[in-house]
């Protein structure tokens, strides 16, 4: 376009913004723009948090299985060590009870005080190996109070991550427009008077 075609246009712009036709055009424009604009970036607004929530969600599910994995994998393990230190306390007294049964063989001892001291014996096994049990149940009670806690912990997080998401506000859009429209209509009649 050449310059005089060009200001030609912008004094006929200008002509019909100064008349009442033009000056409700121009606000009814500047309004439905504002009111589309203002819905818009609410829906993007929306749109957008919903992502980030979905993704923190999934993040703090993969937290929480590999937290819960750990503890397992902890508690196998306690397990292992504990089944190994029964093991081995079997086999001691196993051996205990032998050297006993065979000492009081050579040395001419029967009867019941070799009874006694197999019992005995028999009776410090029994008592290691409660404590041990007991002590390993304790531990996997309170591996399963850790897991309840890190899933309670972990539906907290899920309630602070997913809050509502505000969706976009068509009236207020719509009432944000009309002001907009009317502002504007009061500003050009402002100016021409």
């Amino acid at each position: 376009m050449c310059p005089v075609t060009i200001t030609a246009g912008m004094t006929a712009a200008a002509k019909f913004a100064a008349t009442a036709k033009g000056m409700a055009a121009i606000s009814t424009v500047m309004g439905g723009a504002t009111s589309i604009l203002s819905i818009q970036g609410q829906a993007q607004a929306a749109k957008a948090q919903a992502k980030a929530q979905a993704n923190q969600t999934q993040a703090e599910r993969q937290r929480l299985q590999q937290q819960q994995s750990a503890e397992r994998i902890n508690q196998r393990f306690q397990q292992e060590q504990a089944d190994t230190q029964l093991q081995k306390s079997s086999i001691k007294a196993q051996e205990a009870r032998a050297t006993a049964r065979v000492s009081a063989g050579e040395a001419g001892v029967s009867g019941l005080s070799v009874d006694a001291l197999m019992n005995d014996l028999t009776r410090k096994q029994a008592i290691f190996n409660y404590g041990l049990t007991r002590q390993q149940e304790q531990s996997n009670y309170a591996t399963e109070l850790r897991l309840q806690d890190n899933a309670l912990g972990s539906s907290q997080r899920m309630l602070a991550i997913n809050k509502p998401i505000e969706q976009p506000d068509y009236i207020g859009g719509i009432l944000k427009g009309v002001n907009t429209g009317l502002n504007t209509a009061g500003t050009l009649k402002s100016i021409k008077t």
